[in-house]
């Protein structure tokens, strides 16, 4: 039996979506259970309620960077600011130093998942970047591998890569995950749950 944690910031709806597609993705792995917690928004309610930021999300807020610890693996979301995690996320982990200097998370798994306005504006150096912290807490990252189908799909414009899955928001923020992108979302899920399943056992 494994945990996983899908530990998730989402402004605009965008990454909430796939936070949800990456916990079905372990949902679906037997003998692994998964929690799915937010960050805390730092924005001021006047501030996110103008800006029209989605505040009504069903998932609870992680208790606290000591929470990291009790899970075998650890599946990061956020959308991308300037090519890297959003304020939020860094936030959270920039409060990990404890957990770090315990060596609390090394040898767990790590993965990321982001949300760009457009299809160059960042995807992939936001998932790297967010790799780099998981690296100095000595964790095993994984992103998505070509097995997984949907990377290798020409038909359309889409997310996904092998650092991790993506989705693409349009710059207004009109558009919304594609099927294309949850699947690659729910593989990953898939993925990191059977490998922590692997590493648990």
């Amino acid at each position: 039996m494994s945990k996983v944690l899908v530990l998730y910031y989402s402004s605009y709806g965008h990454v909430e979506t796939l936070a949800n597609a990456v916990a079905e993705g372990v949902k679906s792995v037997a003998g692994a259970e998964v929690a799915l917690r937010r960050v805390a928004e730092l924005v001021p309610d006047e501030v996110a309620a103008s800006a029209g930021y989605k505040t009504d999300q069903s998932a609870p807020l992680i208790e606290g960077p000591d929470a990291l610890a009790d899970y075998d693996a650890i599946i990061v979301g956020t959308p991308t600011r300037f090519g890297n995690m959003a304020s939020q996320m860094r936030n959270f982990w920039d409060m990990t130093g404890g957990a770090w200097a315990q060596g609390k998370l090394v040898g767990k798994i790590g993965s990321a998942f982001v949300s760009t306005a457009t299809q160059h504006g960042g995807q992939e150096t936001t998932l790297t970047s967010i790799h780099t912290t998981l690296f100095h807490h000595g964790m095993v990252v994984v992103g998505v591998p070509y097995s997984c189908p949907e990377l290798s799909n020409m038909q359309e414009i889409t997310g996904g890569t092998p650092y991790g899955a993506t989705t693409l928001a349009n710059a207004d923020g009109s558009r919304t995950p594609s099927d294309n992108e949850l699947a690659v979302a729910r593989f990953q899920g898939k993925h990191v749950a059977e490998l922590a399943n692997k590493l648990a056992g």
